[in-house]
């Protein structure tokens, strides 16, 4: 029944394409047609299997360092109202700069290797993982951490005891949300500059008017960000279930 949800809208969208490309009678190097872009993804298999691995390597970098660090920076908040006064306006600043405008310094800083796409990816992700771990940890449950207070029971061990198992729900909301957002951190900075990975292909493809490939390239980035929030959102379905036991 799974399989028939995804099927469907799939050949929904492709009967959509090929209608496009033959009523509107578009070139191929406008819009390629279905079988078109399904030719250059066999015959082009290797070249964008290569591009992907070093795109996921920076993906699975960037969102790793990026759940770890809003993790961290979530807890500290929480155990710092002066903290959290302080810095949170800082972080919704941070979201108000044009993330794209911010590539071309973090490639600058980083160079044109990994580096600067994990750190693309970092920012992106880093917002949305700590304001949703930080709010559940806001909201623990009242009558759990008042008991703990008659009994004594410190605001660290409240916290690691009480707090944060309660908004592990939180955080994996978050982390659901990182596994879309990070490959878009990775494919901006390639797109700033790199000279690997699916967003240079992309750029790559372009430029020289090949677009049966650059839509290859982003069908494969479509795939490769389906997965990754498909795997991440399991995990923490495991994760919830062994919590609620």
């Amino acid at each position: 029944m799974t399989a028939l949800r995804l099927f469907l809208p799939v050949m929904l969208a492709l009967a959509l394409w090929q209608g496009a490309v033959t009523l509107l009678a578009m070139p191929p190097f406008i819009l390629p047609d279905p079988l078109r872009v399904a030719g250059t993804l066999w015959t082009s298999r290797a070249l964008l299997a290569d591009h992907a691995m070093v795109t996921l390597t920076e993906v699975l970098a960037g969102l790793a360092l990026g759940a770890g660090l809003g993790w961290i920076s979530a807890v500290g908040l929480a155990l710092s109202p002066g903290a959290a006064r302080l810095l949170r306006p800082l972080l919704v600043f941070s979201q108000a700069v044009p993330v794209f405008a911010l590539a071309p310094i973090l490639t600058l800083w980083f160079g044109y290797g990994i580096g600067s796409k994990i750190a693309m990816t970092l920012l992106i992700i880093y917002f949305p993982v700590t304001s949703a771990f930080f709010d559940a940890l806001m909201r623990p449950p009242a009558g759990w951490e008042a008991m703990a207070r008659v009994m004594g029971g410190s605001p660290a061990r409240i916290l690691w005891h009480i707090r944060i198992p309660a908004a592990l729900p939180g955080f994996l909301s978050g982390l659901r949300l990182a596994a879309v957002y990070a490959p878009i951190g990775a494919v901006l900075g390639e797109w700033v500059g790199a000279s690997r990975g699916l967003g240079y292909l992309m750029l790559l493809a372009n430029g020289r008017a090949k677009t049966d490939l650059m839509f290859a390239a982003l069908l494969v980035l479509a795939v490769l960000t389906l997965a990754l929030h498909r795997a991440v959102d399991r995990g923490c379905l495991a994760l919830e279930a062994r919590r609620l036991r």
